[in-house]
């Protein structure tokens, strides 16, 4: 069973800032390319951004530059450090772990944890 929580959402005017935090367990967070995704209401999930267990990251287009993922090893968790939010970021926000890059990307996991709702307002 897959053991991840997300926390850290809320509610931001646009142009604010969130940090977002996942919490793993050890067996999923070790080793594993750990990754962001959101999905908005109506639409698909979309993978956000990436982080490998050295600290390489990758992130999508639309939050390139305003986004940052992080990771601390020693508490098996990620960070999402979101700036400059805009309207069209609300979604609730997930973690998972893969085994590399291109999985993360994917993002068809069979297990979720519950997600944290980010809401911005114009």
């Amino acid at each position: 069973q897959v053991q991840l929580v997300e926390s850290g959402g809320g509610l931001v005017q646009a142009g604010g800032s969130l940090r977002l935090s996942c919490a793993a367990s050890g067996s999923i967070f070790n080793g594993n390319v750990m990754g962001w995704y959101r999905q908005a209401p109506g639409n698909p999930r979309e993978w956000v951004a990436a982080i490998t267990p050295g600290g390489r990251t990758n992130y999508s287009s639309s939050v390139q530059g305003r986004f940052t993922i992080s990771r601390d090893n020693a508490k098996n968790t990620v960070y999402l450090q979101m700036n400059s939010l805009k309207p069209d970021d609300t979604a609730v926000y997930y973690c998972n772990a893969a085994v590399n890059l291109i999985r993360i990307v994917r993002g068809d996991f069979g297990s979720w944890g519950q997600g944290t709702q980010v809401t911005v307002s114009s």
